[in-house]
């Protein structure tokens, strides 16, 4: 039984939409958003704190963090005071958090590591969502941005994800075999998630566990 799934996404390409629609439509809790708050709440965050931060720290290691803790629409939440956090706390909160998520099931998941930190669990399903660039900017430029910061944010984003993963999970994003399907988000938001949750209902028919499922690529 399929109890969570996890949603990674290259920037831009509307993952954290399709996964608060498929939440949505599963009537399944959406932790996005959600997620980083609980991980500040449990790490004892004060937002001004990590403002005063953000002001003047700028290592390589807190550029990765925001980067990869951003939430549907890939804006910085806080995350800690991070006068005294380094990388490997930081992985603890993540799975602490994320893990309970997924213990209490009927959970979808938007990035935060989860398919790295979940990638045990035969209940959890790993969607990747991407898409081709001129999509990318398409719906970055309906969100405010210019064609130019579009195209900027969307290089910049992904490559500090990549450094991230390799640098702190160990494995290079995405991981292609860690998802049990990549969709091309240029089909439509509502094509996406027919597509995930047909998938799903058919490894439910055949009682194949999620883990031992086939990772299957949608394209446009």
């Amino acid at each position: 039984m399929i109890r969570t799934i996890t949603v990674e996404r290259e920037y831009g390409a509307g993952g954290g939409a399709i996964a608060k629609k498929l939440a949505e439509r599963l009537g399944w809790k959406l932790w996005d958003q959600a997620l980083t708050s609980e991980i500040a709440r449990v790490a004892k965050v004060e937002q001004s704190v990590v403002e005063r931060i953000d002001e003047r720290c700028d290592s390589l290691f807190y550029r990765l963090m925001k980067v990869f803790m951003r939430g549907s629409m890939e804006q910085s939440l806080p995350v800690r005071g991070m006068d005294h956090f380094d990388a490997d706390s930081m992985v603890e909160f993540m799975q602490r958090v994320i893990s309970g998520a997924a213990s209490e099931g009927n959970a979808v998941i938007v990035g935060r590591g989860a398919p790295f930190l979940l990638r045990g669990r035969p209940d959890t399903f790993h969607v990747f969502i991407y898409a081709p660039l001129e999509e990318k900017i398409r719906r970055l430029r309906q969100a405010g941005k210019t064609e130019d910061e579009a195209a900027g944010e969307i290089a910049n984003v992904d490559r500090q994800r990549v450094i991230f993963v390799r640098k702190y999970f160990g494995m290079e994003w995405p991981t292609r075999e860690l998802y049990h399907m990549l969709v091309n988000s240029k089909v439509g938001d509502d094509v996406v998630i027919d597509t995930i949750l047909n998938e799903i209902h058919s490894l439910r028919a055949q009682s194949i566990p999620a883990d031992l499922g086939v990772a299957k690529q949608a394209r446009s």
